[in-house]
């Protein structure tokens, strides 16, 4: 069955030699191969303000890369969002476009926010986090505080689930043929859409 997938590369650094580029590119790859429909969104390539007072978020129309992040996303069934790790979280500009996207009268109804769901139902996601320690030390240690955030108080919150997660640890120790074998599982996450 072929899939409309919105995939954000949340890198922020637009240095090609980044992996959480390679990563998002061997996504892309496969779900062209597996007759899935892709928007790839480039978190490195944005130019928008990063929002300062609730103000802004409830009243102000999103910028236009925000809208058209949201475009996106209307237009999707599945997300995929890849991100590093910096500081034990997601980087901050991710988490700025985050805020920019999901605005009251997108994402939830307009007014105080409830339990009872957001506007963005019938979505699935998958959250790949690039990591250099090891990825059982993020899930043990630090109980993945970041990517539970991520998964419940954002995604759930707006509707978006169930959502899957792949942890890719140590990169910059695992060399070429474990970013290639990463690459690979990668891409074959990409050609079932999932």
């Amino acid at each position: 069955m072929s899939l409309r997938i919105a995939l954000i590369d949340g890198h922020p650094d637009p240095d090609v030699a980044r992996f959480g580029h390679a990563v998002a590119g061997a996504y892309a790859a496969g779900a062209g191969q597996g007759g899935h429909e892709v928007r790839l969104i480039r978190l490195a390539d944005l130019a928008f303000p990063v929002l300062r007072s609730r103000h802004d978020w409830e009243q102000d129309a999103p910028p236009p890369a925000g809208a058209a992040v949201q475009a996106d996303l209307q237009w999707a069934r599945h997300l995929v969002i890849i991100h590093p790790l910096w500081l034990g979280a997601e980087p901050a500009l991710l988490k700025a476009l985050l805020e920019q996207v999901f605005r009251p009268g997108f994402a939830f109804p307009v007014g105080e926010p409830t339990l009872q769901g957001g506007l963005l139902k019938g979505r699935t996601a998958r959250i790949i986090v690039t990591m250099g320690m090891p990825a059982f030390v993020y899930r043990t240690f630090y109980l993945s505080h970041s990517l539970k955030s991520l998964k419940r108080n954002i995604l759930a919150f707006v509707g978006i689930g169930p959502t899957r997660e792949t942890l890719i640890g140590t990169v910059e120790g695992i060399g070429p043929d474990g970013r290639r074998d990463w690459l690979d599982r990668v891409r074959r996450l990409g050609a079932r859409g999932v």
